[in-house]
């Protein structure tokens, strides 16, 4: 665990407390940058999201927060009124990158990735292109046509949704190989270490690995993918019709006129009904 600053010019001494490998918020042995917090776009709910660079900007982290009311930490001699818990881990900054390659695609050619990654409301995001992964990855996603020393690419809905398959894949053999239990087998929002089922089925554990995935996608996609690993969509729970009330209890009263034989007696609606004919005699 270690704290990181948050270097801003108006808090100087506001500090958060991360969760995080040290290679993540470790110093740079030269001049490349101090790790850095920074809000980029969800590729999954479109809205600000906050996300570690690390030094030289070579890898994203995704940062999540575990927070409690009424919360806050000793730091040295002083106090944090930011009682969050932030949890750091590495990302494949290829998810943030996606949303702008579709966008882009929309236009049906190829263009430097470049100029596609552009966002006046996350203008960081140019930064993403620094990453190891980004340019090493682009392909998985998109065609890519070369001329002279520059490359160009058009977004491949066909690659992506193998690129994604194959992640859905690679989720489902961690997760097997951590014994975790997914399907009916999980009690639990949160992830249950149990000995692995033997009646646990592959679609339980493909849907699941579906599912984080997810998170990390728009819902357009989530529905492509979905139907890219032949999973069927789960139909809602029927209506469930209300039980008919129990009969009323009888009072005595009605239950010694219920005994009553009532035949040739006229009903109570024949003295109200309305005068018809006479009868003949």
């Amino acid at each position: 665990m270690t704290t990181k600053k948050k270097r801003t010019p108006h808090s100087q001494n506001d500090r958060w407390v991360v969760v995080a490998a040290d290679s993540a918020v470790e110093t740079p042995k030269k001049d490349d940058g101090d790790p850095t917090f920074i809000r980029l776009r969800n590729p999954s709910t479109d809205a600000a999201s906050l996300y570690l660079l690390g030094s030289g900007d070579v890898q994203l982290y995704e940062v999540k927060a575990f927070n409690e009311d009424f919360h806050s930490w000793f730091i040295g001699q002083t106090v944090q009124r930011d009682g969050r818990l932030l949890y750091v881990t590495p990302m494949d900054p290829l998810y943030l990158l996606l949303p702008y390659l579709i966008k882009a695609g929309e236009e049906g050619k190829f263009q430097p990735v470049d100029q596609v990654v552009m966002d006046e409301d996350f203008p960081a995001c140019t930064r993403l292109l620094s990453c190891t992964r980004s340019q090493a990855s682009l392909h998985h996603v998109a065609e890519e046509k070369e001329v002279g020393s520059q490359k160009f690419q058009r977004y491949s809905q066909e690659r992506t949704m193998e690129w994604l398959k194959k992640k859905a894949e690679r989720t489902v053999k961690t997760l097997r190989k951590s014994n975790i239990s997914v399907g009916e087998g999980v009690k639990s929002t949160t992830y249950v270490r149990v000995k692995q089922e033997s009646e646990t089925q592959e679609e339980d554990y493909l849907r699941y690995a579906h599912g984080l995935i997810s998170e990390y996608i728009s819902e357009e996609l989530s529905k492509a993918l979905l139907k890219h690993l032949q999973l069927p969509e789960l139909s809602s729970p029927k209506e469930v019709e209300p039980p008919s009330k129990p009969p009323k209890k009888m009072s005595a009263a009605q239950k010694t006129l219920a005994k009553v034989d009532k035949t040739g007696m006229k009903s109570m609606s024949a003295f109200f009904s309305p005068k018809g004919k006479a009868e003949k005699k």
